[in-house]
């Protein structure tokens, strides 16, 4: 994929937390900044994955569906 995505990450005190500013219902921790940004991308790409599982559920028979690069 070609996306970009914008990570903020927050220090706590045991543990950094990782949000996506474009999808805020992916978010990831961890106890070093790379295992929360690992987490994070797993986290994105679950959403995506399940978004994409629940529209096209419901399309109907005779939607066109295609990939396109952005």
């Amino acid at each position: 994929m070609g996306y970009k995505f914008t990570a903020v990450f927050e220090k706590g005190e045991k543990y950094y937390i990782g949000y996506c500013v474009e999808i805020p219902e992916a978010n990831g921790q961890g106890e070093t900044l790379e295992e929360c940004k690992k987490n994070l991308i797993e986290a994105i790409k679950l959403v995506l994955e399940d978004r994409k599982e629940t529209i096209t559920k419901y399309l109907d028979k005779e939607a066109i569906e295609e990939e396109i690069l952005i």
